[in-house]
């Protein structure tokens, strides 16, 4: 009588049986192929070794079979694929942002953007010790409208934002997180989401529809702005502030520029005949070829309009009343000022070279260290006293 052994189909754990042994190796392949209900044609011990004779058998041996030709493998120590590893990187969780569920993997997080804030807190769990609500979900407090984007980004690698979502607003989130490559590609296109700055000179329409909007008595602020070539004539621009603005080659003749800032602005080209510039402030402007002629700079109230260090150079200033004015080193170079009223006027240190003052003035006015080289002063009103240009 044989003894009993116990047969395993190879790869399948479940498929076994104990059978008796009897006769010879076919005798036994026969038995197993009907009990496992294969074709069995090889036959394995423990060890994965072949049998090629039942001799080789011994007692409570237990038996592999296999059909074809399979390989052997053991079913009883076959290595097992955990579900989740320790440090696996595919598990699902759950982000509460904001009071909204996002469900992700922790790969998602942690491999687009290895050195960012959200690689960091679930690189590892609870390394962080991130707080999770009542159903296990990852609390974070920012805003959801402005993550969606950023998750999304970290799933596929492409910047996609829904329309009526502040952009600005997904870059600040990308800073928080510390998602340095998407935050570049948010600033780019910031950028290019600009409209190309509009460097056109403001027209005399747009002008005076800014001018009827603004009380009177409120400075209107046009500090840099441009109005190359604009027609401003005849209008009232008292008190507005016109600091570094470009008003080249503008019409300004009989405009009221009563107290007017025009320091460092560009009237070089302009036309302001007739103007009315009681108190203006010029410093430092440049008016190089304007024409000034018939302008009012005198204020009875006593304000003086100040052009010190201004550039005047080949200025038509002739007819102009400009009591008390401040040209101090004001470069007035081949300027015309043939017939001007400057009484008590400013003029040190003042470039006079080559200028016209025939006809002029100058009562008072105080020429201390002025260049005089080539002026003409024919024709005075009063006499220049020496006293008046001494350097």
């Amino acid at each position: 009588m044989g003894a009993t052994r116990t047969l395993f189909r190879s790869r399948r754990h479940q498929e076994k049986e104990v059978v008796a042994v009897y006769g010879t190796l076919a005798d036994l392949l026969s038995v197993a192929s009907n009990k496992l209900g294969i074709k069995a044609t090889n036959l394995y011990n423990g060890k994965g070794g072949l049998i090629d004779d039942i001799a080789l058998i011994r007692d409570d041996d237990v038996l592999y079979v296999s059909e074809g030709d399979d390989p052997f493998i053991d079913p009883q120590n076959e290595v097992k694929v955990p579900s989740e590893l320790p440090g696996a990187q595919t598990d699902w969780l759950t982000l509460n942002i904001g009071g909204r569920l996002f469900t992700t993997t922790r790969s998602t997080l942690v491999s687009k953007e290895p050195e960012s804030m959200l690689a960091h807190m679930f690189r590892e769990k609870d390394v962080w010790g991130n707080r999770q609500d009542g159903h296990g979900a990852y609390l974070i407090d920012r805003s959801p409208e402005y993550f969606e984007p950023i998750l999304n980004y970290l799933r596929h690698g492409q910047l996609i934002i829904n329309e009526g979502i502040n952009i600005r607003g997904v870059l600040e989130e990308a800073r928080f997180f510390g998602i340095e490559q998407l935050a570049e590609q948010l600033e780019v296109a910031i950028k290019n989401s600009q409209p190309p700055e509009d460097h056109s000179p403001i027209s005399r329409k747009e002008f005076v529809r800014f001018l009827l909007a603004t009380p009177t008595k409120s400075e209107l602020r046009c500090q840099g702005l441009n109005f190359s070539g604009a027609d401003l004539s005849r209008l009232d621009l008292r008190y507005i502030n016109f600091k570094m603005a470009n008003l080249s080659r503008c019409n300004l003749t009989h405009a009221n520029l009563c107290c007017a800032n025009l320091e460092r602005a560009d009237l070089s080209g302009a036309n302001l005949d007739g103007a009315n510039l009681q108190g203006v402030k010029m410093l430092c402007s440049n008016a190089e070829g304007a024409s000034l002629k018939g302008c009012n700079f005198d204020d009875p109230s006593g304000l003086k309009a100040n052009l010190e260090g201004a550039n005047l150079k080949g200025v038509d200033f002739e007819g102009s009343q400009m009591t008390g004015i401040n040209l101090r080193v004001a470069t007035l170079k081949n300027a015309k000022l043939k017939n001007c009223n400057l009484r008590g006027a400013t003029l040190a240190g003042t470039d006079l070279e080559n200028c016209d003052l025939s006809g002029c003035d100058l009562q008072e006015a105080n020429l201390r260290g002025s260049n005089v080289k080539g002026a003409i002063f024919e024709e005075m009103l009063t006499p220049l006293h020496m006293s008046q240009s001494v350097r």
